[in-house]
């Protein structure tokens, strides 16, 4: 078993705890628990492209950190828009 399968398989187990909030707590804590998942999916990309030896991956991981926050600002405003 290599060290970033590893890694990769915890990665996906500490999306568990965000997806339940994101199913049952109150508005705020889904948006912070949105924003988790972004920071701990860009990390589960990161870690496969190690483990793959592919680092053209890489920028798909840079682009999700990248459009991650501003993706839940917009989801944010809409979600404040209709509330």
């Amino acid at each position: 078993m290599n060290i970033w399968l590893l890694a990769t398989g915890v990665l996906l187990l500490a999306l568990l705890p965000c997806a339940i909030v994101i199913f049952r707590a109150a508005t705020l804590d889904r948006l912070v628990a949105l924003e988790l998942a972004g920071t701990i999916t860009t990390l589960l990309i990161l870690t496969l492209a190690q483990e793959l030896g592919r680092p053209s991956i890489c920028d798909l991981a840079l682009a999700l950190a990248l459009l991650s926050l501003p993706g839940t600002l917009v989801y944010a405003y809409f979600l404040e828009r209709w509330l």
